[in-house]
């Protein structure tokens, strides 16, 4: 009963040969061209009719190279894979020969398993006079969007049941807003993916005391992302209280982040979920900030750092380290002062 249910609610790739797959993404073909896809699957668990891929390649340290054995004994009818592993493809398999099966795997999905195109506005949306569409021909708009007057739909847009675009939003080419998600004050750039419910450019957390009370500081901020940003689902992304809250091009913000008003974030940074950056951080380019790490106001994080899981980070980050650790210290350091506490604490 479950494979059934799998068999007619789970993921339907489209067909398509390895010859084309070849063509389409310059890969070399040793093989039968006509070998008919159906399907993407894990290398170790691939069926006839469906591709694999076998890739040495470390990208990062998350990555684990799969024993060859798996490789030798696949019944994947297509196999991505490098040159120097054909040697150990089994006998009868078509291959696409690339030196990046990783970065090739990723448009092969992409194709295999695209979302059939979505065009039209629903008759239950929420449309106010003086929305700027580029091409609204191109955009698709579900059922119970709520859109204001001078927001601004680019061609390409895609914005799912639920949604709310307020008031001078703009939303860049081919920009993809998931159901629930709340986007104001914001301008978004093009390629950019907002999932579900994310909150994008509320007033921040931003209060001083007054005569013994807190008084709430007005926002005037916005929030501005790059191209290719992905914002996760139940994110939040603060307006700046008096400068506007930006994240740079290519960066990747996973599920359940809070990015306070004033944070800057430079290009392809990735934050994991739970990450929280009180107002004012400043993240440089290409950084790697863990899960549940924590940034108090005003800390300076530099380019191609990386934050561990779990940690608090009270001092700025000079660019290239890897910090770990409550309170975060560089790595050695922090192993260091850890080996030492169990060795004394064995001692008791």
């Amino acid at each position: 009963m479950k494979n059934l249910f799998r068999k007619i609610f789970g993921p339907k790739g489209k067909k398509i040969t390895a010859g084309e797959l070849a063509k389409k993404f310059g890969l070399e073909l040793k093989g039968n061209a006509k070998e008919m896809v159906s399907g993407v699957a894990p290398i170790a668990d691939a069926k006839p009719g469906q591709l694999a891929f076998y890739s040495t390649e470390r990208n990062s340290a998350a990555f684990k190279i799969l024993p060859i054995e798996v490789l030798e004994n696949t019944r994947a009818s297509v196999i991505l894979l490098q040159s120097e592993q054909v040697k150990h493809a089994p006998k009868g398999a078509t291959l696409l020969i690339t030196d990046s099966p990783r970065g090739n795997i990723v448009k092969i999905l992409g194709e295999i398993y695209a979302e059939k195109p979505r065009f039209g506005v629903s008759y239950f949306a929420t449309i106010e006079r003086g929305v700027f569409w580029r091409k609204k021909r191109t955009n698709y708009v579900g059922q119970y969007v709520t859109i204001e007057k001078g927001a601004v739909i680019e061609e390409g847009v895609k914005i799912y049941p639920g949604a709310f675009i307020g008031r001078n939003v703009v939303l860049g080419a081919n920009t993809v807003v998931y159901a629930g998600a709340h986007i104001e004050n914001a301008t978004i750039g093009s390629d950019c993916v907002i999932n579900a419910n994310a909150v994008i450019g509320k007033d921040g957390f931003g209060y001083t005391r007054q005569n013994g009370k807190n008084v709430f500081i007005p926002h005037t901020g916005r929030v501005v992302l790059g191209n290719r940003v992905s914002v996760g689902a139940n994110t939040c992304i603060d307006r700046g209280a008096m400068t506007d809250t930006k994240i740079g091009d290519g960066t990747k913000i996973d599920n359940l982040c809070q990015i306070a008003h004033g944070v800057v974030i430079g290009k392809e940074c990735f934050l994991a979920a739970g990450v929280g950056l009180a107002g004012g951080v400043v993240v440089g380019d290409r950084v790697l900030l863990a899960g549940q790490v924590g940034v108090p106001n005003g800390i300076h994080i530099g380019d191609d750092a990386e934050v561990g899981a779990k940690s608090g980070v009270f001092r700025n980050i000079p660019k290239g380290e890897r910090w770990l650790g409550l309170p975060a210290s560089p790595g050695l350091e922090f192993f260091r002062h850890y080996a030492w506490v169990k060795k004394n604490m064995e001692k008791k």
